[in-house]
């Protein structure tokens, strides 16, 4: 449990820098998913169900001006920065992990 900040800078404009704070990694990780989740339903208000797969969520993340951590390591009492490419190789980890357990349930 290492206390996570994410970073955010959707658009090029400064004024558009937000950050969350989260228990975890993990925590954070699926709050990057949960974003763009909300971002799909906010462009497809008519939708019941929203489905994407990993390389739609990447590209949107891409797309984004800047994003990246801050995780705690207790050793150095310090926040370590982690760029766009560790979170995306993050989420593919846990989004893995995510699938074999639901797939694991179903046998």
């Amino acid at each position: 449990m290492s206390h996570t900040i994410l970073l955010i800078q959707p658009a090029t404009k400064p004024e558009s820098r937000t950050y969350t704070d989260y228990e975890s990694v993990n925590e954070c990780m699926e709050g990057v998913c949960k974003i763009y989740e909300e971002h799909l339903k906010r462009q497809n208000p008519n939708t019941p169900a929203i489905t994407y797969d990993i390389g739609q969520l990447f590209d949107f993340l891409d797309e984004l001006a800047d994003l990246s951590c801050l995780v705690y390591q207790k050793s150095t009492n310090t926040y370590a920065p982690y760029n766009k490419e560790w979170i995306k190789e993050k989420i593919y980890i846990l989004l893995r992990r995510a699938a074999s357990v639901a797939s694991g349930r179903q046998s």
